[in-house]
């Protein structure tokens, strides 16, 4: 490929400065203006090229090693296109990517490469089914380090992982997962503490742009990714800050806390804080990056949002989000499958427009991905306030648990939720089948019941302020329980007219109140009836 192609490809309007000879020394004029320049080694040095075309990961890999081995300090890598396979991160150790820098994964055969190419996916133990083979392995990446301390990457440079696998068995022009030298993410880190990434871009990121597993001390800050699967996934993490990012994922999830097995045992993660984020789905990849915005024309994808789980054996703890913009992308996820404990989670100051699926989607479900024995999980204490959604599907957001394990002590408040409607009166009669093993999607259920609120197999759920909108008249009622014992509703606005605005099945301890046209109801017990 020209090199002018791959620059516009990655959104650079700098072209890259001239390489130069392998082995000479730069001058500090080719490191940044300020910082301890002493401690700076350019990638230059070592013999990188930054053309494009030379493989470069040799010297990258050989000025990790020489910070390294000084005691560390920063790998600078000045305005350069680098080709690059496996890069090895080494503890306190910052790669810093400049104005023009960018990181370009290599490419490797259909069938992969047995001289060269990535780094073998390492071993897993009899753990390896109970997650994806993505979570199983972190050395087949672009970039990668496991048992490290104090690492960093910052930034505005451009990681553009084109020669990566995304995992998806779709894709015949793409390397196959497991093949030798294939990799698939581009940052992978394992059993790691104090990392920061800040500032740079991903273009193309593979299955992962970032995959943090059992990471603690995590700050995820400033980043742009546009990205053809997950954009940031935190597996099995403690103390993570993700603030300021933006992400476009068509296809997957845009950042995704989980707690798989992968390292071989349930890990929760927890005290996470994800704010000032923006979430997408709906546009080709690279527009986001170059600035173009185009919209996607493909009927299928649209993912694009925030979700805990799929993997969830350990479980999620302590976790905020706040004031984060969804927009054409699926709604927010909050799941327990495998066994996890989700317990104290707050969610405010979120806005959503052109929701794909539900607006918010609590699942707490019987997959049980996991080693025999594994018992379903809870979720309680959830808490989620001020969010408004405008031009969503005619999918309700759900609260769904199963039979004998229900979601409790939801409260939700401030909504204002705007779907587009339209549903005929045969959709109201619905009866959702319970699907308690199924994997956990808004679709899962099929049409639903309701406009605003399908809710099943709960305890101790409360709304106040909440209003349900509709484009289109809809003949659902705003809200449908079925086996909740304490529902309490206050200040509720629903589209109104003949249309029910509760239909209540197994009900206990339910009130409304204080609601425009709803008169004030309460009852210790019912078992069927529409208000």
């Amino acid at each position: 490929m020209e090199r002018r192609d791959i620059l516009k490809m990655a959104g650079i309007a700098a072209a890259a400065a001239t390489p130069v000879a392998a082995g000479a020394v730069e001058s500090h004029e080719h490191k940044p203006k300020s910082g301890p320049l002493d401690d700076w080694l350019s990638v230059r040095q070592f013999g990188a090229k930054g053309d494009g075309a030379t493989t470069d990961s040799p010297a990258i890999n050989k000025t990790i090693d020489a910070v390294s081995a000084a005691g560390g300090g920063t790998v600078y890598f000045p305005s350069g296109v680098y080709l690059s396979y496996s890069i090895r991160l080494k503890s306190k150790v910052g790669l810093y990517l400049d104005h023009g820098a960018v990181i370009l994964a290599g490419p490797t055969p259909l069938e992969g490469t047995r001289t060269g190419g990535y780094d073998a996916a390492e071993p897993q133990g009899e753990w390896e089914p109970y997650q994806d083979f993505g979570h199983n392995h972190w050395h087949n990446s672009l970039i990668w380090g496991e048992g490290l301390e104090q690492v960093s990457i910052f930034g505005p440079g451009l990681i553009w992982g084109k020669g990566l696998s995304r995992g998806h068995d779709s894709d015949q022009n793409a390397p196959k997962d497991g093949a030798p030298g294939v990799g698939n993410k581009s940052i992978a880190l394992k059993n790691c503490r104090d990392v920061l990434l800040r500032d740079f871009r991903i273009l193309q990121g593979g299955w992962f742009g970032v995959l943090a597993t059992g990471v603690d001390n995590l700050t995820i800050d400033n980043l742009l990714i546009d990205t053809n699967r997950d954009g940031i996934d935190i597996d099995c993490c403690r103390n993570v800050r993700v603030s300021n990012c933006a992400v476009n994922s068509p296809y997957d999830d845009a950042i995704c806390p989980k707690s798989s097995y992968a390292l071989g045992h349930a890990r929760a993660t927890e005290n996470v804080t994800i704010t000032n984020c923006y979430v997408t789905g709906g546009y080709e990849i690279g527009s986001m990056i170059d600035g173009t915005w185009k919209p996607r024309t493909e009927p299928h994808g649209y993912t694009g949002r925030i979700k805990m789980g799929t993997e969830s054996n350990g479980g999620f703890k302590n976790i905020t989000i706040s004031n984060c913009v969804f927009e054409s992308c699926q709604g927010l996820a909050i799941e327990s499958e495998d066994g996890a404990v989700v317990e104290d989670i707050t969610v405010t100051g979120i806005t959503m427009r052109d929701i794909r699926s539900a607006p918010l989607f609590l699942r707490l479900g019987t997959r049980l991905r996991g080693p025999a024995g594994t018992q379903p999980g809870t979720m309680k204490r959830i808490l989620i306030s001020h969010v408004t959604s405008s031009g969503a599907s005619k999918l309700p957001s759900i609260l769904s648990g199963v039979p004998g394990h229900n979601i409790e002590d939801v409260k939700i408040s401030d909504l204002y939720l705007e779907q587009i409607g339209g549903a005929p009166g045969e959709m109201a009669a619905i009866e959702p089948q319970e699907d308690e093993a199924k994997y956990p999607d808004p679709h899962m259920f099929g049409d639903l019941p309701a406009t605003g609120f399908f809710i099943r197999h709960a305890r101790n759920v409360e709304m106040s302020n909440v209003e349900i909108a509709t484009l289109d008249a809809d003949a659902r009622p705003a809200f449908w329980l079925h086996d909740v014992d304490g529902a309490d509703f206050f200040r509720l606005r629903v589209p109104g007219g003949s249309v029910p605005a509760f239909d209540l099945r197994q009900v206990k301890d339910f009130r409304s109140f204080g609601a425009q046209h709803i008169a004030d109801v309460t009852m210790e017990n019912v078992e069927t009836r529409k208000i």
